[in-house]
């Protein structure tokens, strides 16, 4: 992983925001990115002037991520499971992860999508599996883009901050990614509870 790590990051440092959008659209369709370690990288280049701005980086990260995602869907959609059947092997997406996969999103409906924004290789392929259940494009992405933007922003900021330490953020996120999903997951549910109680305050 490692090994396609920098080659993406000499991708993204030759080809500046062309390279880090396409390497995010890759990492969306399946690719051996390492998206948590390129992203800090990707901040990094932005403190050290190759890329001229952190939160255009984040804007361009997070459009790939949304087009990566939109392809997968795509083919999750018209293509269907004997697509996963048969070449599913190639971005090690089998049959037995679809069924796990269908389970979550029975447990969680759309918000699924967002909780797997946070979880290492399944963040990458879930469009497919949204597309095979024909989740409405509104929920898939909403939910999309609200994971992508705290992913990507998070990785690019503390990057950014960190400079040529950037790539410890990505081996910490491998070790602990379950417990910050959690925790995102938790963020998030507050949020709503909050809203909902105060939205009936006001009535």
């Amino acid at each position: 992983m490692h090994a396609f790590s920098q080659y993406f990051l000499h991708l993204i440092d030759h080809l500046g925001y062309l390279g880090l959008y396409v390497v995010m659209t890759l990492a969306n369709i399946g690719a051996p990115v390492g998206s948590e370690l390129v992203l800090p990288a990707a901040g990094a280049l932005a403190a050290t002037g190759h890329l001229s701005s952190a939160w255009l980086a984040i804007a361009v990260a997070v459009a790939g991520e949304l087009t990566g995602q939109s392809i997968g869907y795509a083919v999750g959609r018209f293509g269907g499971r004997p697509f996963v059947d048969k070449f599913g092997k190639y971005v090690r997406f089998h049959h037995a992860e679809l069924e796990r996969v269908d389970s979550f999103f029975a447990r969680w409906g759309s918000f699924a999508i967002f909780i797997c924004r946070f979880v290492p290789f399944i963040r990458g392929i879930m469009g497919v599996p949204a597309g095979i259940a024909e989740m409405p494009l509104s929920h898939f992405y909403f939910w999309t883009f609200c994971g992508s933007l705290i992913f990507c922003a998070g990785f690019i900021l503390l990057g950014s901050t960190l400079g040529s330490h950037a790539e410890v953020v990505g081996d910490a996120f491998r070790h602990y990614a379950l417990l910050i999903a959690g925790a995102a997951v938790v963020a998030v549910a507050l949020y709503f509870v909050i809203r909902s109680r105060l939205g009936k305050k006001t009535v």
